[in-house]
């Protein structure tokens, strides 16, 4: 028997046989020269394919609302989207026609510096896109005669388990669901849309194995736990009667968890807790309303830059705010401000790349130190506040002049636009994420300058506990549920009330439902997480009362070690709402 650890991203067991696949092909394809004379004609061979692939996606999105329901299918359109985004197909044509090499080059090169961009993006949110893009360029090439999407026909158990590399979308949901019951890959992370798909399709999914394509056999036994992300080869006896009974309990305690959809996020004694959505695309807008979030916390804004090979416009930054303003209808908005520097985007562009970009010129540090790209963006948002509610926020501010100095360059471009008769939100409020200690030691300060609060705790928790959260070696040491961390939040949360300011926490950790009671018990009432996130988190928060998160969250600080504070947390949860936390480990 051998255990192996993953990061589990669609919630479910199952008991089954390895199916082996291929690892995917190559972005990336020989670059052939063309005649000047031909590249018109290339450039139509690109549109046609382009074309074909948006009819396919829409055949695709079809099936998949029925099959999957409007969440899942709404990836599709988020693929469709990228097949008329300007940003994506200009540099594609503007490579054949410039450098007069084949449709299939252009489209593999550019989509795979496009995928090398957010593959080292710092935010992991941004890293999960790459199979995404994967997947465009698959589908892309294989209308242009290149290269074929992989599914899975040759399978003949009706208990497979897929393991590979990595998977793109699309062939996740092109599984045969009469036979495939659940994959495992070496990548992938939480947030990928892989992921959400699985989750759709209530498939058991296993993400970040690391080598398992290489270990595992086709034919042999496998047991896939997809809500603790563990994946166990040859299970001895035991070991099968503990999943089969386990089996039986997810069974038994698995819930519509979108019927909760339309109903409202409030304690069992009636605390009202507001639930918002992560977003770094317009697109992603929808899957927040549908899943009954009341608007969006945290907009990252750095894909307007990692996307193309030019600095957007002024114009390109406000088309994007305006999108998100409509798509809301009224709901709230919170853009921050590009979170660029310790990406591989910034530091190829640098004249001396940092040693250590995170803890270099990043964040606001970076905005401060390119004012015309500041400017730009900050702008734009003015601009787009002319049209609902819009916030402004500054990532990653460790010192009070950052954000007055921030505000004062907002201030100038409101004169700026005033002197133009250009409209906006005079009253727009500009807030600061707290991600480093020193910002959470100096709450009470911060308090007196800004609108608002949110914390980021993915940074948060990587700068207090020196640890890397993308580092696989180390991960096992990044955990929110650590004393050091939850009296930091305490004492920032302390100094919002004592101010009268809002507070939230937008970091990945908010969509876990224990940290997500423990947030609540320290005094949080708004909380950002990503689409898929907010059902599962509803059910919890209308399972519990304030005073049961407040006694657990005072218990768990008073613990020397974060084991024992996880530990106890998560036994009180499993009794609290067990139709909740049954889904964690048995012990």
């Amino acid at each position: 028997m051998q255990t192996i650890r993953g990061i589990p991203v669609s919630e479910g067991v199952i008991i089954g046989r390895v199916f082996l696949i291929e690892d995917n092909e190559s972005l990336r394809v020989p670059r052939r020269s063309i005649n000047a004379p031909d590249a018109p004609a290339e450039i139509e061979r690109f549109e046609f394919a382009r074309r074909a692939a948006i009819d396919e996606l829409n055949e695709l999105h079809a099936t998949a609302a029925d099959e999957m329901g409007k969440e899942a299918a709404k990836i599709f359109l988020f693929h469709i989207g990228a097949f008329n985004d300007p940003s994506i197909l200009n540099p594609i044509r503007a490579m054949i026609e410039g450098e007069l090499v084949t449709a299939e080059y252009a489209s593999s090169a550019v989509l795979a510096l496009l995928a090398d961009k957010f593959a080292q993006h710092p935010d992991s949110t941004f890293q999960s896109k790459v199979d995404d893009l994967r997947d465009l360029a698959s589908r892309l090439l294989r209308h242009l005669g290149g290269q074929k999407i992989s599914t899975i026909t040759d399978a003949d158990e009706d208990q497979t388990v897929i393991v590979a590399r990595d998977l793109t979308p699309s062939q996740t949901a092109g599984f045969d669901r009469d036979k495939v019951r659940g994959f495992v890959t070496d990548l992938g992370g939480k947030t990928s849309h892989t992921a959400i798909v699985a989750s759709a399709l209530g498939l058991p999914a296993v993400v970040g194995t690391r080598t398992l394509s290489k270990i595992a056999r086709d034919g042999q036994s496998i047991i896939v736990d997809g809500s603790n992300g563990v994946v166990i080869l040859d299970p001895d006896d035991e070991t099968l009667d503990h999943y089969l009974l386990r089996v039986e309990q997810v069974r038994k305690a698995r819930i519509s968890l979108h019927e909760l959809a339309d109903l409202p996020a409030v304690t069992a004694d009636g605390t009202k807790i507001t639930l918002l959505g992560n977003i770094e695309f317009p697109e992603e807008i929808d899957l927040v309303l549908d899943d009954g979030g009341k608007g969006i916390g945290l907009y990252r804004t750095e894909f307007l830059y990692l996307t193309r090979n030019t600095l957007p416009t002024e114009e390109d930054h406000y088309q994007s705010y305006k999108q998100c303003v409509d798509r809301l209808n009224g709901l709230p908005l919170t853009i921050r401000t590009i979170d660029l520097g310790a990406d591989k985007y910034t530091q190829l562009q640098s004249e001396n790349p940092e040693r250590n970009p995170f803890l270099g010129l990043r964040s606001i540090r970076y905005c401060l130190a390119n004012l015309g790209l500041f400017r730009t963006q900050l702008r734009a948002i003015l601009r787009a506040s002319a049209h609902g509610p819009v916030r402004v926020m500054f990532p990653l501010v460790t010192n009070i002049s950052e954000f007055r100095t921030g505000k004062y360059f907002l201030r100038e471009e409101m004169e700026n636009l005033d002197e133009q008769g250009i409209a906006y939100d005079r009253d727009i409020q500009v807030g600061m994420m707290l991600e480093v200690p020193a910002a959470a030691l100096m709450a009470n300060a911060f308090a007196r300058e800004v609108d608002f609060f949110s914390l980021g705790t993915n940074d948060l928790v990587q700068y207090t506990l020196a640890v890397d959260r993308t580092n696989e070696q180390v991960a096992s040491l990044y955990t929110p549920i650590h004393p050091a961390v939850l009296k930091l939040v305490r004492d920032v949360s302390r100094s919002a009330r004592r101010h009268d300011i809002p507070i939230s926490s937008c970091g990945a950790s908010s969509g876990d439902p224990e940290f997500a009671a423990l947030l609540i018990g320290l005094g949080i009432r708004t909380l950002s997480v990503t689409a898929s996130g907010i059902p599962l988190l509803k059910q919890a928060i209308r399972g519990l009362t304030v005073e049961h998160c407040e006694r657990i969250a005072k218990k768990a600080i008073s613990y020397d070690s974060e084991t024992e504070a996880a530990g106890y947390v998560r036994d009180r949860l499993r009794k609290l709402v067990p139709e909740v936390f049954e889904r964690r480990p048995l012990d």
